[in-house]
């Protein structure tokens, strides 16, 4: 929680907008009227004690922008299983194949949602007696050496009031771009990342794959506030770490109620099966952090099995927020008077004049206006700082949204001028200028090729050997190396001494 320059124009600009919405009855009316008790927003590393658990089904972030290469198309962005570890094998990082991963849009702003994109998933193994996730280095998403690999369907399902309309297969049996193992198996992942990215018909783009955790933030904020001690704020705890990520860019035009409503309500799901074979929400994320810092323990499962027209139970969690209490406790910067009416209008209804859609129904949502031209050079504060196509319209991967939350929280929008943040500013990696836009992931192994292991052939020739079924004939010492199929390249090293020691065996008597 450090201090950050910026200019004080953008400040001015988005306070303008919310006082302008609350003099004009429209927030303290409509918000807590529509709403009585209750709405949140979620960022979700871990973030509830049920979801904790399955982080295949853990939804970490939601990033939503016009897309700033091609500015008639939005991009969506959403990430699942946090904190993968890149040396996490020999079971890398997979999409559940018994959940649907869903991406809502609310073109009206009814809380409803009108469009939705369904991807699933199946798994497809090519030799089930190694336990290696590949056989030798891969060089294409249909190399016979990628032993696991993915594979997912798209559905677009439209709705009116929940209600299925219509439901069409927009993608079929599009591959996923692996987890990134290592140099030594994948020699060269740009080439794995750009043939997991696929048009579809009608103008869309897709890709699912591993991809640097693009949140950024130092998250020893949950080690009581950094313990009133702000020496040590600045550390990336996400650097290093990966994520499963699904991106989708699409026309505007084909998500969008009409040019004249330009303005779109997007969150994301998970579904898992059950065991009656029934699938049950056990994810939800909107707008960043807040299922994480603003929804106590009780609500936190609620919330996400819960849908936006259900956002009244949680308005106390908005109106009067834990968060500001605690900062006051500590850093005895005092709290903004409650109820927090401009954290509803912010962040359940969008801002006045920039997101808001009319007629709009409070609910938890990220809201994005899509007639906001792409920033030629985007500014980390967004709309804090004058620039309209950043966070808290849309959210972009270069958004910082931890410092833009905690200075709206402690009051920016109603007189309470502060520059808080984490002295986190970036991401770690340089994010893409073209879609996905998601930085790489980082490899298991990051250091160099063994000694003498250049193009990889003499690894791919011994794994072979290895893998060889039992019986394809050869010397006893063939039978040896086959007996031990899937041992891999530290097996091959035990073999090799074993044949040694069977050899001086052979050579007694007894």
């Amino acid at each position: 929680m450090t201090p950050n320059s910026r200019t004080g124009a953008g400040r001015r600009s988005l306070a303008t907008l919310i006082c302008g919405a609350l003099a004009a009855g429209g927030l303290a009316a409509a918000g807590t009227a529509a709403l009585e008790p209750g709405a949140a927003s979620a960022s979700s590393h871990r973030e509830a004690p049920l979801i904790s658990g399955t982080p295949q089904y853990d939804n970490t972030d939601l990033y939503a922008f016009v897309s700033p290469d091609k500015p008639d198309t939005t991009t969506i962005i959403a990430n699942w299983i946090p904190f993968e570890e890149p040396a996490g094998g020999p079971n890398f990082f997979t999409f559940a194949e018994d959940a649907q991963y869903d991406l809502h849009i609310d073109t009206n702003g009814d809380a409803q949602g009108e469009l939705l994109f369904r991807y699933t998933f199946r798994t497809h193994t090519k030799n089930e007696k190694t336990f290696l996730y590949n056989t030798g280095p891969v060089t294409a998403l249909d190399d016979p050496d990628l032993n696991i690999t993915q594979t997912y369907d798209i559905e677009l399902l439209k709705l009116k009031d929940q209600h299925l309309v219509s439901r069409t297969k927009i993608a079929d049996d599009v591959p996923v771009a692996p987890s990134n193992v290592g140099k030594a198996s994948m020699p060269d992942y740009d080439t794995l990342r750009k043939q997991a990215v696929h048009e579809l018909a009608g103008g869309a783009t897709t890709f699912a794959g591993q991809a640097d955790d693009p949140f950024f933030l130092d998250l020893r904020v949950f080690d009581l506030l950094y313990g009133g001690n702000l020496s040590e704020v600045g550390n990336d705890t996400l650097k290093g770490y990966n994520v499963n990520s699904l991106a989708l860019q699409v026309p505007t035009d084909m998500i969008t109620e009409s040019a004249e409503q330009p303005v779109v309500g997007i969150w994301s799901t998970t579904q898992r099966k059950n065991a009656k074979g029934q699938f049950t929400q056990v994810s939800r994320l909107g707008n960043p952090l807040v299922n994480e810092v603003v929804n106590p323990l009780k609500d936190k499962d609620t919330f996400n099995a819960s849908a936006p027209w259900d956002d009244a139970q949680f308005l106390k969690n908005v109106t009067n927020p834990e968060l500001p209490k605690l900062i006051e406790a500590i850093y005895k910067i005092e709290a903004p008077a409650e109820p927090r009416d401009d954290l509803v209008d912010v962040f359940l209804k969008g801002v006045e004049g920039l997101n808001q859609p009319p007629h709009v129904t409070p609910s938890e949502m990220l809201r994005l206006n899509t007639s906001i031209e792409p920033a030629a050079e985007p500014k980390r504060l967004g709309v804090l700082d004058g620039d309209n196509a950043g966070f808290p319209n849309g959210r972009r991967l270069t958004d910082d949204v931890i410092d833009a939350a905690l200075q709206v929280v402690e009051g920016e929008l109603v007189g309470a001028a502060n520059d808080l943040g984490d002295a986190v500013d970036a991401n770690d990696k340089e994010f893409g200028a073209s879609f996905p836009y998601l930085a790489t992931p980082t490899e298991g192994s990051r250091g160099p090729l063994a000694e003498g292991v250049d193009s990889g052939n003499d690894v791919r020739n011994q794994l072979g050997d290895a893998l060889r079924p039992a019986g394809a004939g050869g010397s006893d010492d063939t039978t040896l190396i086959a007996a031990s199929a899937g041992a891999g390249a530290f097996g091959i090293l035990l073999i090799g001494g074993a044949l040694m020691w069977w050899r001086r065996m052979r050579g007694r008597a007894y």
